[in-house]
């Protein structure tokens, strides 16, 4: 018992620090002062309602978003460099990563991978509503 617990402390010793430090204590959001309707991004169709919940967040190291593409509403096919995950609330669409489509609806999450080109379109009868998250390359303000 002793050697593993030996081994758990060297590992936790050589794990790398944190790229900089946080700025200071959490940060309450409040989605309804995020709120933009837009275009959805990447030459997009249609339209959608966007919760830009990070944006406002001071040295964030991620993105985190909401967005509702409304019926017939797509985000455009780009490439990502980083991994990135959209995650279904509610409604049903279709994923695109690297030409492979795939329907999703309420409760599924498409891990998407650093260097794919990735899009996605509502399909359903109702609004789809996404989360998105990515980290950032660095640290923004």
């Amino acid at each position: 018992m002793f050697l593993p617990a030996l081994a758990l402390i060297a590992l936790f010793q050589s794990s790398p620090a944190p790229a900089s430090p946080p700025a200071g204590t959490g940060v309450v959001i409040r989605e309804g002062d995020t709120m933009v309707r837009q275009v959805p991004p990447h030459s997009g169709e249609g339209m959608s309602t966007a919760y830009r919940i990070s944006d406002g967040v001071p040295n964030r190291a991620m993105e985190f978003r909401k967005r509702i593409l409304h019926p017939g509403a797509a985000i455009g096919l780009h490439p990502i460099a980083h991994d990135e995950v959209y995650y279904v609330v509610s409604g049903e669409g279709v994923v695109t990563s690297d030409g492979v489509t795939t329907p999703m609806r309420a409760g599924d999450a498409a891990y998407l991978f650093d260097g794919n080109v990735v899009g996605i379109r509502q399909t359903g009868e109702v609004d789809l509503v996404l989360i998105i998250s990515y980290p950032l390359a660095q640290r923004k303000n």
